[in-house]
C-alpha cells in the first residue's frame, strides 16, 4: 500500500469514527429528552391563581400604598442560567462533596426604594426611578442541611463564604454576607451577597407582553 492509499484509508476511517460518535451523541441526547418531560400547569389553574393575587393582594397593596404596583417580573434566560451556574461552580469549588440536589434558590418578595430614598441605593442609575416602590423578587442561594431532629431544611447560604455552609456557624445569629450578583455586578465581591434582582417589571413595562 502506497502513502496515497494509506492517507485515503486513514481519512475514511477518521470520518467514519466521527460520524459514529455524533450518532451516538445524538441518540443519547434524544433518550435524555425522552426521559425528562417538561413541567406543565393547566392554563385555567394559572389564570385562577393570577386572578386570586390581582383581585386580593394587589388591590390591597394599591389601595393602601396609593400606587400601581407591578404584578409580574421576568428575567432573561441567560441571566438565570449564569446565576444557577455560578451557584454550582462556586459551591463545588469550595466543597466538592456538595451535590446539585442539595442546592436551591429562594425567592424573596421585595420592593424597590420609594422615590426620595434612592440616594442610598447603589443601582439607581441602572434601574430607573419608574421602578420606585414597586414589587420585585430577589433570589438567594439555598443549601439543604440536616438539623438536630434529622430532617433536612433549605438554608440561605453564600457560595463564596464557607462559614455559611455549616449550621453551627449560622446558629450564632451573626450577620451573614451573601454573594451578590445583579445586572451591574463587577469582579469586586467584597461585602457582596449572592443574589439576583432587577428583572423586567410590569408595570412600568407594557402589560401587552403578558398572557395572564
Amino acid at each position: 500500500m502506497n502513502m496515497k492509499d494509506f492517507l485515503i484509508y486513514a481519512i475514511v476511517f477518521l470520518f467514519g469514527a466521527l460520524v459514529l460518535y455524533l450518532v451516538q451523541k445524538l441518540t443519547g441526547l434524544i433518550k435524555t429528552e425522552e426521559r425528562s418531560q417538561p413541567n406543565t400547569m393547566d392554563t385555567r389553574t394559572i389564570k385562577q391563581m393570577v386572578n386570586q393575587y390581582r383581585n386580593n393582594h394587589l388591590d390591597a397593596i394599591n389601595s393602601t400604598l396609593g400606587l400601581n404596583d407591578a404584578h409580574s417580573v421576568s428575567f432573561g434566560l441567560k441571566t438565570l442560567k449564569k446565576f444557577i451556574a455560578d451557584i454550582e461552580y462556586q459551591t463545588k469549588k469550595r466543597n466538592p462533596g456538595i451535590g446539585i440536589g442539595a442546592l436551591g434558590v429562594r425567592f424573596y418578595y421585595a420592593a424597590y426604594p420609594k422615590e426620595g430614598e434612592w440616594e442610598n441605593f447603589e443601582n439607581e442609575k441602572s434601574i430607573g426611578k419608574d421602578y420606585a416602590g414597586k414589587h420585585t423578587l430577589v433570589m438567594i442561594p439555598t443549601l439543604k442541611k440536616k438539623i438536630n431532629n434529622g430532617s433536612c431544611q433549605d438554608y440561605d447560604f453564600n457560595p463564596l463564604d464557607e462559614s455559611t455552609y455549616l449550621i453551627n456557624e449560622r446558629e450564632k445569629q451573626r450577620p451573614v454576607a451573601f454573594m451578590a450578583m445583579d445586572s451591574t455586578s463587577n469582579d469586586d465581591q467584597s461585602g457582596q451577597v449572592m443574589a439576583q434582582n432587577h428583572g423586567q417589571l410590569i408595570p412600568p413595562a407594557e402589560a401587552v407582553q403578558e398572557t395572564y
